[in-house]
Parts: structure tokens; sequence; C-alpha cells
């Protein structure tokens, strides 16, 4: 059951870590996702507990985030030495296993990879990295109709849109801040889309 007590402790404990805006956000993500798990036939639990914490590093400050990615030994890249912001995922799936006891590697990997993706990405990875960018709170991001649209139709087809929008994103105002994960996540899922394309 979603709201189970469990969550209900995690939800609190989330709420006196993020600020008013991150909380609405992750509420909107913990849902969303919820939603893509009934669709695609995903543990809801599952996608309520990635999308809760998904988030639960991002008010570290960028320099604290640095800090504590070297004492919990969180590789760190030379992008995200230049945008620190980028390790509240890792930092973020450390938290939930340490301090809220998460121990399901998919969750830690859906929290870990909601930003950049990755290759070959679960369904539970694809349906937060997904719900993270379409989540009802969101307004500005580009072409937010056809991916909200795509994405109960098709979910690599929208984490593809996702990861080519992020990086047409990332280009125009932070240069330095582009992920190689990020591209290798977008010409993994268009060879994939090719490839049933042409079965």
């Amino acid at each position: 059951m979603i709201l189970s007590d469990r969550f209900a402790e995690v939800k609190k404990q989330v709420k006196k870590e993020l600020d008013r805006y991150r909380y609405q956000h992750t509420l909107g993500v913990a849902y969303t996702a919820v939603c893509l798990a009934m669709r695609y036939g995903a543990d809801l639990d599952k996608a309520f507990l990635a999308g809760l914490l998904h988030d639960c590093a991002k008010n570290t400050p960028d320099e604290d985030k640095l800090e504590l990615s070297k004492k919990y030994r969180i590789p760190v890249t030379d992008v995200e030495k230049k945008a620190p912001s980028l390790l509240h995922a890792k930092l973020g799936a450390y938290f939930a296993e340490k301090k809220y006891g998460v121990k399901d590697p998919d969750v830690l990997n859906a929290i870990r990879y909601h930003t950049t993706g990755r290759p070959g990405m679960s369904l539970l990875e694809k349906i937060l990295f997904t719900a993270d960018y379409i989540e009802p709170n969101r307004d500005r991001a580009a072409n937010l109709a056809e991916i909200r649209e795509l994405a109960f139709t098709d979910l690599d087809k929208a984490v593809l849109r996702v990861a080519e929008d992020t990086l047409a994103y990332v280009r125009e105002r932070h240069r330095n801040s582009v992920d190689p994960m990020t591209e290798a996540v977008r010409d993994y899922y268009k060879n994939q889309i090719a490839s049933k394309d042409t079965e």
C-alpha cells in the first residue's frame, strides 16, 4: 500500500529537508512515477519511494555536496566538479540508503541516475527519469505537452526526448556542464528505437 506508515514517515522527513518548491516538485514526481508505474506494470511502492527520495540531497549546498562526496567516497566526474548540483543524484542515492534505510538496488539506481540517465536503464529508472521532467509542477521545459503524451505511449521515446531536450537546454545555458552520460543515453535510446522501427 503506497500510503503506508513507513512512507508517511519518509514524507515527513523529506518535507523537513527540502524547501517548499522542491517539496512540491518531489510530490509531483512521486505521484507521476506512480501513474507511469501503473501504465507500464512496474511496482507502485518502489516508484513512489524513488520519487519521494529522488531529490533528498537537492537542498544541500554545492560546496557541501563536493565535501560529502569526498567523505563518502562517491566518485565525482570533471563535469560534476564544474557543476556540483549534479551530485545531488549520487548523494541522494547514498542518503536514501544510509538515512532512509532503502536497500532495493533498483530504487537506489533510479535515484542515482534520475538526472543524467544511463544507457540500458531499468523500467523503474526510465520511469523516474521521465517523471522528474514531466511532473505537473514543471511548466517551462521544452516540448512538455508532447513528452507528457509520449511518456504514456512509448517510454523509450519519452526518455530519448527528455535526454535530447536536456542536452539542448544545458548546451544553451551551461556549456561546461554537459554530462557525457546524458549524451550516451541519447545515443543508446536513439539506436534502440531505430532497431525497433526496423523489426
